[in-house]
């Protein structure tokens, strides 16, 4: 069975709040059987347009990764980041 991964792109726009939710989420995510593959780091963009950080976060399966994105719990830290920080979160299914 494929794996799952939820793959975020983010411009943080206020660093301070945006720590309460790199703290919170994190638990979370892992509880639910997900495990950070990339989180911030150094980048390039070398073709188009992209936001400041990306984070990959890998699920035994798209199932997994999909019912993660749309837990109650993480949902309600998610408006910490919507509040402090401009994103495009994509969950896919991986090869």
């Amino acid at each position: 069975m494929p794996k799952g991964y939820i793959i975020a792109h983010v411009t943080v726009t206020n660093p301070d709040a945006y720590k309460e939710y790199v703290v919170r989420d994190t638990p979370i995510l892992k509880n639910l059987g997900g495990s950070f593959v990339i989180r911030g780091g150094q980048s390039q963009v070398v073709e188009g347009e992209s936001h400041d950080r990306h984070v990959v976060i890998e699920f035994p399966s798209y199932a997994q990764a999909l019912a993660a994105y749309n837990d109650p719990e993480y949902q309600e830290v998610a408006e910490i980041r919507r509040r402090n920080a401009q994103s495009t979160i994509i969950v896919v299914e991986g090869a």
